[in-house]
């Protein structure tokens, strides 16, 4: 007579047997992660094979914000993916899905972004808050979505990635305050030093090279400047410890040089949604925005919010009104690039080292966010301006240079943290006339209190 089995190693048998047909389907098996894995994918770079428009880039879904989202166009297939910074080990990931979810769907892991290993795959995908232990290592770990759960695209409130390794980012803390942020600046306000046909940046070591510029800022700018000789110079900025130099074309009236009065204002912002993420310009880091050989469709199409030229009730001219009402002035504004590619600090055309935010988080291209600069220029020159001019051409040919000099990095360290991070509109001690129980981020003598 044939004995009779155990119960329990019946059972067990039962589980292995369910375990082994759930590998064969190609399904994960749920268990928690390892306590020693952590969130490796926050505030990390991404890429998405669509968005449905401005506001919800890939970036939305590692933001560490649950009211920020991805959402794709209505079509398949489509994907989102997150470079870690390097090899990883992926333990889990959860989804938090908006309605439009994905209904079928896999998750995967890549060493160089375009070899894919499936860690996860589902065909029956309800949306909500997924929570999926895989197994698998690589750089990259992205959702590839092939049919939705609805008629609309995917969407995602956060896409997290736990595990061990990769470069994860320590983000800025979030300010926990709870004024309305309407702002997140501060202003440099400096006024002209010198109008000369140098450019340190384009033209190093060559004077009378380029077309006339004026400068702002630095008092001792020539073509021979290098980040030694700024921050051994004096300033025109009413922050002391600001040597830094900015330049830009200058203006003309027929053949008559106009040149800016009293202090300029240059604005140094946030140029993406999660402004707390800023950090300072790292020391010696230049660029050039614009460009002298610009037509007006580039001027005003620039990635970046362009103001273009105003004066009077005029604004947003691509180009420097032909009058202006007596007694105004004529003002331009242009915004710079604001994502640096965390390496160079400088690029051989001046500029590809540097790149404006898309759908307001930085590419995976350029990770690191930094102020955004805007120069707010004030030329005093009104009436009849049809033979105003710029001196590298017409005005949608507009551009400035900046060479950061700081001289005390933990001075424009405070200022981004307390009035960017902060969410302030500050002046160039770091105060905000409109909320003055937030307090200054520099003494009035602009030393660090």
């Amino acid at each position: 007579m044939r004995p009779s089995r155990s119960p329990v190693r019946f059972r067990l048998g039962l589980v292995a047997a369910a375990i082994t047909a759930l590998v064969a389907a190609g399904l994960a098996i749920i268990s928690p992660a390892s306590a020693a894995d952590g969130l490796i994918s926050q505030s990390r770079p991404a890429t998405a094979s669509s968005s449905e428009g401005g506001g919800y880039g890939a970036g939305a879904a590692f933001d560490g914000n649950n009211t920020t989202r991805w959402a794709s166009a209505a079509a398949d297939p489509q994907w989102l993916q997150v470079d870690l910074g390097g090899t990883a080990t992926i333990s889990q990931v959860v989804l938090n899905w908006e309605g439009a979810y994905g209904r079928s769907f896999k998750i995967q892991t890549s060493a160089n972004g375009s070899s894919w290993t499936d860690v996860y795959s589902t065909t029956t995908g309800t949306g909500g808050t997924q929570t999926l232990t895989v197994s698998g290592s690589g750089r990259y770990v992205r959702l590839y979505g092939t049919a939705r759960g609805t008629g609309y695209g995917y969407s995602l409130w956060e896409f997290k990635v736990y595990g061990t390794g990769g470069s994860p980012v320590t983000p800025r803390p979030k300010p926990t305050f709870t004024d309305e942020v309407t702002h997140h600046e501060f202003q440099a306000n400096c006024s002209p030093t010198a109008n000369r046909p140098d450019d340190p940046i384009i033209y190093p070591g060559l004077p009378g090279a380029s077309h006339m510029h004026t400068f702002v800022g630095n008092r001792t700018t020539n073509a021979h400047s290098t980040q030694s000789s700024l921050l051994g110079g004096g300033t025109s900025c009413t922050n002391p410890h600001d040597r830094s130099a900015y330049w830009f074309p200058s203006f003309y009236k027929g053949t008559q040089l106009i040149e800016p009065t009293g202090n300029q204002v240059i604005y140094y912002k946030s140029g993406i949604l999660n402004y707390w993420e800023v950090q300072p310009f790292p020391q010696g880091l230049r660029f050039v925005v614009g460009s002298p050989t610009a037509t007006l469709a580039e001027f005003r199409d620039s990635p970046g919010a362009v103001e273009g030229f105003e004066c009077g009730d005029i604004s947003k001219s691509w180009d420097i009104p032909t009058s202006c009402v007596a007694g105004s002035q004529v003002n331009v504004r242009y915004q710079a690039p604001s994502c640096w590619d965390g390496v160079n600090l400088d690029s051989a055309n001046h500029k590809t080292h540097m790149s404006y935010p898309v759908s307001g988080y930085c590419p995976p291209s350029h990770p690191v966010a930094v102020p955004m600069l805007e120069f707010k220029i004030a030329f005093p020159a009104s009436g009849d301006l049809s033979q105003a001019r710029l001196a590298s051409g017409r005005g949608y040919t507009w551009h400035y240079d900046f060479f950061n000099a700081w001289d005390n990095p933990a001075i424009l360290d405070a200022l981004v943290t307390h009035c960017i991070n902060g969410g302030l509109q500050c002046n160039p001690r770091g105060y905000d006339l409109y909320k003055p129980h937030r307090g200054a981020a520099l003494t009035e003598n602009f030393e660090l209190p």
